[in-house]
């Protein structure tokens, strides 16, 4: 069972009004042959550039701490020992939350000057399974919450600057001691009412644009929500090219079997396979194309999912996850395929190896790539950088 579950792992941030750089930092490590997740969150005192090093510093040092199974103390007292302390406030100029999971077992969860954690199963909240405070002889003033929560599928994690908690203060009547945990609890727990599948993703958006809000849309101070969601994998699969041999046309045609909203096919061969194996049709609207912008139009298949261009739209795509360009400026057709795999956790690209004649004409740009060569560099850009399960099946 565990085997099955996919940790879906998403942050959403906000800079100060007026600073060129955030001042929290958050860093994710996938550790495959462990099966292990690790998130690390750390808010810099203070703001701007100085506070954005020394919490990229801090999160930096607690992945590597965490991931070598460094005992709790030894490693906390390293990150205090290097981290600057303030002359007039006297505390460290980071703080710091630290998640670390393997399936099959419990959570670890280390908090230092953040906001509690939130553990929710469903709109019910999980207490720790265990709790106990860590104190340092070298630093018997800044104690470190320890904790171990048991996790089951659907449950998520919360975690936060304390830039969340705190909107409001000072600022309002009716915030006099800012949001507070209490707040977005509350509010976490109204949106999974709305939506009990809503992703990480889309979690610590809401509830990082919410804390904006308080604020009138201006930052008083950088904002940072951390989501980790434990669930079973949600599946894309993306269909190009024609099969290398005719006669596995239909085993082929087989795979765009998930249903609408999981299912993408790229290339006019391919769904032209399609449509004779399944008996399907692609159907492009007017407004459809008015809205393409610079490639090819996007049509639908009833039944099967979208229809796109082949090799120039998986290129644009490659190109905006390489670059971590915004999804909402692509395209229509790339933008259509880089928001499911942003909603999906397991990406499956089903690909045909016959070489299509008209990519070996030399008046083809030189930087369009051959299928294969694309989805290889797409896949690793997506394990490497987003965090996705990637499979690849050729044909």
């Amino acid at each position: 069972m565990a085997e099955e579950l996919f940790i879906e792992m998403e942050c959403a941030q906000f800079t100060k009004t007026g600073q060129a750089a955030c001042g929290d930092d958050v860093r994710f490590l996938t550790v495959e042959k462990e099966n292990r997740y690790i998130a690390a969150l750390s808010d810099g005192l203070g703001s701007g550039v100085k506070a954005h090093v020394l919490s990229n510093m801090t999160t930096t040092m607690a992945l590597r701490f965490l991931q070598s199974n460094l005992p709790t103390l030894e490693s906390v007292e390293i990150i205090m020992d290097s981290l600057p302390v303030c002359e007039v406030r006297k505390i460290s100029y980071a703080t710091f939350s630290l998640f670390d999971f393997a399936l099959g077992g419990r959570a670890k969860i280390l908090e230092m000057g953040n906001p509690g954690y939130i553990h929710l199963r469903g709109t019910e909240e999980v207490k720790p399974a265990s709790e106990h405070k860590v104190v340092s002889a070298h630093w018997p003033d800044r104690g470190v919450r320890e904790c171990e929560a048991e996790l089951k599928a659907g449950d998520r994690i919360i975690l936060c600057s304390d830039g969340v908690t705190q909107a409001g203060m000072g600022e309002r009547s009716d915030y006099k001691l800012g949001w507070r945990r209490s707040g977005v609890l509350k509010y976490a727990r109204e949106r999974i009412s709305a939506d009990p599948e809503i992703s990480a993703r889309d979690l610590s958006a809401a509830i990082a644009a919410e804390s904006v809000s308080i604020t009138y849309g201006i930052c008083r101070d950088d904002v940072t929500c951390l989501v980790i969601f434990l669930r079973q994998p949600r599946v894309m699969r993306i269909l190009s090219g024609p099969p290398f041999r005719p006669e596995n046309d239909a085993e082929f045609a087989r795979q765009a079997n998930l249903g609408e909203d999981h299912v993408v096919v790229c290339g006019g061969t391919t769904a032209n396979i399609l449509e004779r194996e399944l008996g399907v049709s692609v159907k492009i609207s007017l407004a459809d194309m008015r809205s393409a912008g610079a490639l090819p139009p996007v049509g639908k298949m009833t039944g099967v999912g979208l229809a796109t261009e082949g090799i120039l739209t998986l290129g644009r795509v490659l190109s905006a996850l390489e670059e971590g360009r915004p999804i909402d400026r692509e395209p229509r057709a790339a933008r259509e395929i880089l928001s499911r795999m942003m909603r999906h956790d397991r990406i499956e690209f089903v690909i045909g190896t016959k070489v299509n004649e008209c990519h070996q004409d030399p008046n083809i740009p030189q930087d369009l790539e051959l299928r294969r060569s694309v989805v290889r560099r797409m896949a690793s850009v997506l394990e490497k950088d987003y965090r996705k399960i990637v499979k690849l099946n050729f044909y």
